[in-house]
């Protein structure tokens, strides 16, 4: 098996800004990933994160926010003006969303204000090119309401950037941490498009998966890969914890209509640590909290609000305007917000944290000793990890690799159990080193109660 495919490790995140800037086209490669064709490197320095090493998300972020009034700043989650954990009370927004229901009801709340003409996100692909959904502009309530959820799934900016400098209109759009950054960067370039799109609203991001990920969840249910139809990857599972949610998947099995609903733990590939279909560039940014957007928003994995079934969102606030809508919203009442600290929000993305940005030292490292030309960071390379967690690193980056390409040739032999076993004991591997850290844990502890019984004597 080749490791060291170019097309999947690729650092650059294909987010279609480049392509747009350069009008070339962004496709999706035979691994399920969008694959830019960066050819002059003179315009990708100063769009794309992976070419850009002048400036960086603090920086940016710095010429953002650092004069805004009463802003604080924290060096894990980056600048805010206040921090919530919570839902959305009003209307549907929460129980049709995956979370709490912000991310849809900001942006209802911008266009009922006449803030914005349109709104930039991800919904259901509905022509007939075979992608199961991509970025779309949306222009009424209804239209809104129907980006709800989060999409596992590889999407791209180039086409809907062209629509939104031809068309009038101020806009609102939502996206990942390198897209933020990445659109932060093209109005730098583009000052029509930095005129035009006047809040960029930010997504905690665990990383990106390939389409191959949408496949091999339906083929699970006997949906094989090109059969399905519709997908919900969070589909709300009721008197289960928020974090033990479903999936939800329509489509042709034998030529007849079916629709399943299955729990995720019923399924492989689920694990997000393991990282099965994960885009290779997804593990080079530091950037957890989407430092450059004017409104962050994720996951509650704390135990007080996972237990709640209908989701909760953390929320990072940056802008003044967005602050004041939200504030009003509290006092009459349309959200349940409760108001946090900074422990409080990087304690729901404890994990993450340690994976996204203390321990990408360690990738960065092994990228320099293979002498890869790899992005800049804002952290140094270095092995200094523990070893079990370098373990655990190497076997990250290992399966996410391997299952990009065992699936590609399960679909062409057409057998789901090729790519099952092949996975597996990468799995159990996996596993194994997370158990040795577990005792090894347990010893220190153990050790360590010995000395302070017998120094207490």
């Amino acid at each position: 098996m080749v490791l060291d495919n170019k097309k999947i490790k690729s650092f650059n995140e294909a987010s279609g800004i480049y392509s747009y800037y350069a009008n070339k086209k962004n496709i999706l490669n035979e691994y399920g990933e969008y694959e830019e064709d960066i050819s002059d490197i003179s315009i990708a320095n100063g769009i794309s994160p992976a070419y850009t090493d002048s400036t960086n998300e603090s920086l940016v972020a710095n010429e953002l926010y650092s004069n805004v009034d009463k802003i604080k700043f924290d060096s894990r989650i980056g600048y805010y003006k206040s921090l919530y954990i919570g839902h959305v009370v009003e209307g549907d927004y929460r129980k049709n969303a995956s979370s709490g229901g912000i991310g849809t009801w900001i942006f209802k709340e911008l266009f009922e204000k006449g803030l914005i003409d349109g709104v930039i996100h991800v919904k259901e692909d509905k022509s007939d090119n075979g992608k199961l959904f991509s970025y779309q502009i949306s222009r009424s309530i209804d239209e809104i309401k129907d980006g709800a959820k989060t999409k596992y799934y590889p999407v791209e900016l180039s086409e809907v950037l062209k629509i939104v400098k031809e068309t009038p209109g101020k806009y609102a759009v939502i996206g990942i941490p390198s897209f933020i950054y990445g659109l932060r960067l093209l109005a730098k370039k583009d000052s029509l498009v930095g005129e035009k799109i006047k809040y960029m609203i930010g997504l905690v991001c665990g990383h990106q998966k390939s389409s191959a990920f949408a496949d091999f969840m339906g083929w699970q249910l006997g949906f094989k890969p090109g059969d399905i139809t519709y997908i919900n990857f969070r589909k709300k599972l009721e008197g289960r914890k928020s974090s033990d949610y479903g999936i939800e998947v329509h489509g042709y099995i034998d030529g007849k209509y079916e629709e399943k609903i299955s729990p995720t733990s019923e399924l492989l590939g689920q694990d997000w640590g393991q990282g099965w279909f994960k885009v290779f560039a997804s593990d080079y940014t530091d950037d957890v909290f989407n430092e450059t957007a004017d409104m962050v928003l994720g996951d509650a994995w704390l135990p007080e609000y996972t237990n709640d079934s209908g989701g909760n969102n953390i929320v990072i606030v940056r802008n003044p305007v967005i602050e004041n809508l939200i504030t009003d919203a509290r006092n009459e009442n349309r959200l349940k917000l409760d108001a946090v600290d900074a422990d409080k929000i990087f304690m729901s993305q404890s994990a993450h944290y340690r994976h996204t940005h203390e321990e990408l030292v360690y990738r960065l490292y092994k990228r320099d000793k293979e002498g890869v030309n790899r992005p800049q960071k804002r952290v140094n390379a270095s092995k200094n990890i523990p070893f079990t967690r370098r373990k655990i690193q190497d076997m990250r980056e290992f399966i996410s690799i391997s299952s990009h390409v065992y699936f590609k040739e399960a679909v062409e032999k057409g057998d789901i159990n090729y790519f099952i076993n092949k996975m597996l004991p990468l799995e159990r591997k996996y596993k194994n080193y997370y158990r040795l850290e577990k005792l090894k844990k347990i010893k220190i502890s153990k050790i360590k109660s010995k000395i302070l019984k017998f120094f207490t004597k």
